[in-house]
């Protein structure tokens, strides 16, 4: 079984600000998490990364918040979505 795309949207507003979502279902974990999701979750604008929500082998979930990342907690897929909306509002 290969990976299978379960959502992808992006939003260019009118401010220039870009919020893009990416979340793919694995077969199986990616190392070291024990989800098998691989996701990427982004807020930017004038070429600056404001938020930034992923995971990648060897590294695991984490998210980027003011110039900083750190390791983040995955529940669910929804709690994502609710944590990166909170982070994305705190911008606006």
């Amino acid at each position: 079984m290969d990976a299978r795309l379960i959502a992808h949207a992006k939003e260019v507003r009118d401010d220039g600000a870009i919020v893009e979502i990416v979340i793919w279902a694995l077969p199986r974990p990616l190392s070291p998490c024990r989800h098998s999701y691989k996701y990427r979750l982004y807020f930017g604008r004038s070429g600056e990364c404001l938020v930034r929500y992923d995971n990648e082998r060897g590294k695991g979930d984490h998210r980027y918040r003011q110039g900083r990342e750190e390791v983040y907690e995955f529940v669910s897929i929804e709690q994502l979505l609710t944590d990166f909306q909170a982070d994305v509002e705190k911008w606006q």
